[in-house]
């Protein structure tokens, strides 16, 4: 018998069972609808791989990861060329974690992996608002003749929580027809206190980490110049520590793109920060 011991496939600081978590990190393994650089698909076990590079106690939120109680469920295994059953089967699993009385830390693939998970907590939370981080504005009707693409994600979320629930932060890219939309709506963020409206709503928090610099993040699929720095991105993180998150996905990093892995171990410590709000 072999009595290790042996490296965790899991991301570090995993809680051994389910039964002892509060969190549920699930990664969603799709990228079969991007229009760019593919490679998403591959993150979440990326991410896992060298998330042993970091330490669990964040100085920031002055917290452990073994204080957050969360248990790492793997990822799914979802069809590459089927967005819709993709989708079902995020949904299925999403609705099991709310159901179990638990949050979701999501870990894409691509963005479109997020209306899945809004869709299901729709079913158990009421009083839904989104908050995006992103260097794009998502808000196509349509790609190539596709309604369900990472480039239309928000504004298919829009159609449940309402564009008076979606606040839209670091977006510096997209067609004249989603920044009219945005300016319609006002979504466009560029103060931490402008968040304060949503201060009574039930937060949901969307990374999609081209909302960062190239400089800093430049394993994605469509990097865009002029995106925020870690540390502006974490300072809207600690803003909202106070404010009701109910599940946060951080999604677009495409691993392989960034050779020197900078990218992905930027992602995990963003995750683990991420942890420490829910």
């Amino acid at each position: 018998m072999l009595k290790g011991p042996f490296l965790s496939k899991d991301f570090i600081g995993a809680a051994e069972c389910w039964h002892d978590a509060k969190i549920v990190m699930m990664g969603m393994p799709y990228d079969g609808t991007v229009t760019n650089r593919p490679g998403t698909r591959f993150a979440p076990q990326q991410i896992r791989l060298e998330s042993v590079g970091i330490e669990t106690y964040s100085p920031i939120f002055d917290k452990d990861l073994e204080d957050c109680k969360f248990y790492d469920a793997g990822d799914l295994e979802l069809p590459f060329g089927n967005a819709q059953k993709a989708l079902n089967i995020i949904k299925e699993n999403t609705l099991k974690i709310y159901d179990s009385g638990r949050k979701i830390l999501g870990i894409g693939g691509e963005h479109l992996v997020t209306l899945a998970e809004i869709e299901a907590i729709n079913e158990y939370i009421k009083n839904l608002a989104v908050i995006q981080f992103d260097a794009h504005t998502d808000l196509r009707e349509e790609y190539l003749g596709e309604n369900l693409t990472h480039s239309g994600v928000i504004k298919q979320i829009a159609k449940i929580v309402g564009f008076e629930n979606i606040a839209q932060i670091g977006i510096r890219s997209g067609e004249k027809e989603e920044f009219d939309l945005m300016k319609t709506h006002s979504t466009l963020k560029f103060n931490h206190n402008e968040l304060d409206k949503f201060k009574d709503k039930n937060i949901f928090i969307t990374i999609d980490l081209d909302v960062l610099d190239p400089g800093i993040m430049s394993g994605v699929g469509t990097p865009e110049a002029g995106g925020l720095s870690y540390i502006e991105l974490i300072n809207w993180l600690k803003y909202l520590k106070n404010f009701n998150i109910i599940g946060i996905d951080v999604v677009e990093l495409a691993p392989d793109i960034d050779t020197t892995k900078n990218s992905t171990a930027t992602a995990c410590k963003l995750i683990r920060e991420c942890l420490m709000l829910l």
